[in-house]
């Protein structure tokens, strides 16, 4: 089954492999393959390498994005490849952008620990189930959220706490001085 449809969302928990360094720096799975996610969608190995291939040959990347939100891009991802176990992402948050700031606050703090794909499926079959088996996907973006699909994974800060600390003191005393404006 081939389906052209409008853009979708994949959410996934970050889990124990995500770090976080120098309170910018991420890496981790933002998909991982063999797992169904609560819609009852599994992506299968090889899902992503048609997608990557042709951004490679124009020289595109995928976006880091706000809560899937293309008004708000929030940091740019430097690597993303597939591996025998999903879809590993590595990229930078910018610390120039004041919603950068804050994901990178959140994700100190343990509010926000997701990752979730943009994406329109190319190639998708049923399982007897119901289950969509995703075997091609045209890969857009990869976004911090809230709310992740895969329950199974959870997010691993693994940054100096000290950093984040000032961080959060910085932008805390930020916000008091717009206040007073």
């Amino acid at each position: 089954m081939t389906d052209y449809g409008a853009p979708e969302r994949k959410f996934h928990r970050l889990n124990a492999e995500l770090t976080v360094i120098d309170g910018y720096c991420i890496e981790g799975y933002a998909s991982l393959f063999g797992v169904k996610d609560q819609g009852g969608d599994e992506v299968r190995p090889g899902a992503y390498a048609a997608s990557l291939k042709r951004l490679s040959l124009r020289g595109e990347k995928i976006k880091m994005l706000w809560q899937h939100d293309p008004a708000q891009p929030i940091g740019v991802w430097e690597e993303v490849r597939e591996d025998a176990s999903g879809l590993w992402v590595k990229g930078r948050i910018l610390n120039e952008v004041e919603k950068g700031r804050e994901a990178a606050a959140l994700l100190a703090a343990g509010a926000i620990d997701g990752l979730s794909i943009g994406y329109r499926t190319v190639k998708a079959e049923r399982d007897g189930k119901g289950n969509r088996l995703l075997s091609e996907l045209e890969l857009w973006e990869v976004s911090l959220v809230t709310f992740p699909m895969l329950r199974e994974a959870r997010v691993a800060a693994k940054a100096d706490d000290a950093i984040w600390r000032e961080l959060a003191a910085h932008i805390a005393k930020a916000r008091q001085g717009l206040a007073a404006l």
